[in-house]
């Protein structure tokens, strides 16, 4: 009996001491990669993809990631939530199942917000790299283990008002949200930054999602007799939207600023649509005229290493994501563990400072990333174009902790 009691300890000791040391110290580690590849969003997700598969790669040809116990190389699995709720859920679930170290993703906000929910109960290194709702902000609302490489609507808005107003000096502001926390929040932080600097609100309308005809909209746009059109839309509806604007010929009568842009969308456009349209751009490739000429050349090395992997410049969206995972990488190795409490704590460590393609950044406390360059202001090019990416002019910039809503104002 004692003998048989003997048996079953040693063995026993074995599994409890081997499981946790082969789990503690893997070789090899997979990260979740969550994206809509199907669906209204998926010319922007694919974008998101590449991102993020280039930051493994990144890790991978420095031979992985430094670990006390030697070099870790990541494995990124993708996988295509179809921006549903339940087969978000679904997917995300079976990701842990498969022993996934960290996700990221995500490109419709209110998917993020459910993920986020997950993990505030079972911690996760999570990264959504969409733009997520200013509620998500909230104390108490995005979980320990969340870190949000891009802002929330609000701030976008704010951004793209500031501009119209004290860069353009317009003063009658129309504003077309999209009706839904995207479009709200995006039309308080306009209006917010509409009342600092001293412009009036000559209009409001909104429209949702997938809106194709904006005629009636636009002639109530034109009657207004605003200096500017601040516009929510954005991927099919921004070029819906735009194309209608060119055809009624508006941007004669006024300016047409397009709150936040990308390539994918300036790409669906004809140049003369495009031609003079202002927009907020999260990043793009060509800097070489930015005052900045430490982060001009940070954008060109990152925008030859994009091109190297995938024959064209870096998105904005491919940006965040690629900010984003690397900042998981980093938050790992910091941590040197991959639990996410501690890796949590390694990244707001020191104040939460860090480096990207961009600029200098910092995490505040409700884990949103506060940029240095938040964006960039852009203007749009027609015929002048010198070939198929030289999309915009870089006007300008926006960053630091004031384009943000306060923290008091989120309930810290």
């Amino acid at each position: 009996m004692k003998r048989r009691y003997f048996i079953a300890t040693l063995m026993l000791s074995t599994l409890v001491g081997f499981v946790p040391a082969k789990a503690a110290d893997p070789s090899k580690i997979k990260v979740g990669i969550l994206l809509p590849l199907t669906g209204p969003f998926a010319a922007v997700a694919e974008t998101q993809k590449q991102g993020a598969l280039l930051a493994v790669d990144v890790i991978n040809k420095r031979g992985g990631l430094n670990m006390p116990w030697g070099k870790v190389t990541v494995e990124g699995v993708v996988d295509d939530d179809e921006a549903k709720l339940d087969v978000g859920v679904r997917r995300y679930r079976y990701l842990v199942s498969e022993g996934v170290k960290g996700v990221g993703g995500q490109t419709w906000a209110p998917l993020a917000y459910a993920i986020n929910a997950m993990v505030s109960k079972d911690p996760m290194p999570y990264f959504p790299i969409c733009v997520m709702a200013k509620e998500s902000f909230q104390k108490g609302k995005l979980a320990d283990s969340s870190f949000a490489a891009a802002y929330s609507p609000w701030t976008v808005g704010y951004m793209a008002g500031k501009s119209a107003v004290q860069t353009l000096g317009k003063k009658r502001v129309f504003f077309l949200a999209r009706s839904d926390s995207w479009g709200w929040d995006m039309r308080d932080g306009a209006y917010a930054a509409a009342k600092e600097f001293g412009a009036e609100i000559v209009g409001y309308d909104e429209a949702s999602l997938g809106t194709s005809d904006f005629t009636t909209i636009l002639q109530k746009v034109r009657a207004a007799k605003p200096d500017v059109l601040i516009a929510a839309q954005f991927a099919a509806d921004s070029v819906a939207l735009l194309k209608q604007v060119s055809q009624m010929g508006l941007g004669k009568e006024m300016t047409i600023f397009n709150a936040f842009i990308t390539n994918v969308v300036a790409k669906g456009l004809p140049p003369e649509a495009l031609q003079g349209i202002y927009a907020m751009h999260y990043f793009y490739y060509d800097l070489s005229t930015f005052e900045d000429k430490a982060v001009a050349k940070s954008a060109q090395e990152f925008t030859e290493l994009f091109r190297a992997k995938y024959n064209t410049p870096p998105d904005s969206y491919a940006t965040i994501a690629y900010v984003a995972y690397m900042e998981m990488f980093r938050g790992f190795e910091a941590a040197k563990s991959f639990d996410a409490k501690q890796v949590s704590a390694a990244l707001m460590a020191g104040g939460g400072q860090f480096n990207t393609v961009k600029g200098p950044a910092t995490w505040r406390q409700d884990h949103s990333a506060v940029y240095k360059y938040a964006a960039f202001l852009v203007k749009g090019k027609g015929a002048e174009r010198k070939n198929e990416w030289d999309l915009f002019s870089v006007e300008g910039s926006l960053g630091g902790d004031s384009v943000l809503p306060t923290l008091k104002a989120l309930g810290y």
